[in-house]
């Protein structure tokens, strides 16, 4: 008799897990609208005093008053993993000293103009773990 295994299903987390999965990760990817399309731009992030800080390669007159920021890991082998979404209002990081210290300690894609530093003050935090298995 063979056995099939389970499919995969998305089970929603708390909003602790959510950031708890958030922190223990780097990269993700900045998501805003501009113009008629979704822009979608690679970037390394921290979560810092209650704020994500991302440095991602995107011009900083083009970083919108509200972003979106997505982490993942999905493990294809197993089909497990998780998502997180963070989203609301954005800054560009201007003070010298504050954007030096992120350049410091989180490593760019690009440098010069397209080399932005962003906070995102949070107002939703979602996340989906993808799980093999029976419904509990």
């Amino acid at each position: 008799m063979s056995t099939v295994p389970a499919a995969p299903r998305m089970v929603e987390v708390s909003g602790a897990e959510a950031l708890w999965l958030l922190e223990g990760s780097t990269l993700g990817r900045l998501v805003y609208p501009r113009r008629e399309a979704t822009v979608v731009r690679p970037g390394r992030h921290t979560w810092e005093h209650g704020r994500l800080v991302v440095r991602a390669p995107v011009q900083a007159a083009a970083v919108p008053l509200t972003a979106t920021y997505q982490v993942d890991e999905v493990r294809a082998a197993t089909g497990t993993g998780w998502t997180v979404t963070v989203a609301g209002p954005a800054e560009v990081i201007t003070d010298p000293n504050e954007a030096a210290h992120y350049r410091r300690t989180l490593t760019g894609w690009t440098y010069g103009p397209h080399d932005t530093i962003v906070r995102i003050h949070p107002q939703t935090v979602s996340g989906f773990r993808l799980v093999r298995g029976t419904a509990s």
